[in-house]
């Protein structure tokens, strides 16, 4: 072979290598075990507080991986705090944030139709750094402002492992 050619073979190797290593992506994402000390953490804030809730805990990409029901709350709940978390997840913002920019924004009403968005206040997206790697979502307080702030005083309470 000769040198020229030897090159050529040497750096289309090298750019094809470069092209693969960048289509393989490395995500952080939501374990169980951080998911269920989220949901228990959520449920016991807003329990304190007075109110009976669901909470559901998704990972990056909106998949359940934990879900708690206060023993006195209402069955929509379940659906309510999935739907928070989901729309959250996937938005990578808050619900609450979300449901006031539908508001002001006419543009933005039209979130509204998204199958699966819920825009109620009490969807929280749970990031590493500035990574979302799931949310919460909690349903049954007497407004979206209360669910809110039962997930973020949850994920508060696990935020050493958030790193």
């Amino acid at each position: 072979m000769s040198t020229l050619t030897k090159s050529s073979v040497l750096v289309l190797s090298l750019v094809a290598g470069l092209a693969s290593a960048q289509s393989v992506r490395t995500e952080k994402n939501m374990s169980l075990e951080l998911a269920n000390q989220i949901a228990s953490a959520t449920v016991a804030a807003c329990t304190a507080a007075g109110y009976n809730v669901a909470a559901t805990v998704v990972d990056r990409a909106g998949t359940v991986r934990a879900v708690q029901r206060a023993d006195n709350a209402g069955p929509h709940t379940l659906e309510a705090s999935r739907l928070k978390a989901y729309t959250s997840a996937s938005a990578k913002n808050t619900t609450l944030a979300m449901m006031e920019g539908a508001q002001k924004n006419p543009a933005a009403a039209n979130l509204v139709h998204i199958p699966g968005y819920l825009l109620l206040g009490g969807g929280v997206p749970v990031k590493v750094g500035n990574e979302v790697i799931g949310a919460v979502g909690v349903g049954g307080a007497p407004g979206g402002h209360l669910d809110e702030q039962c997930a973020v005083a949850a994920i508060a309470k696990v935020q050493d492992q958030l790193k």
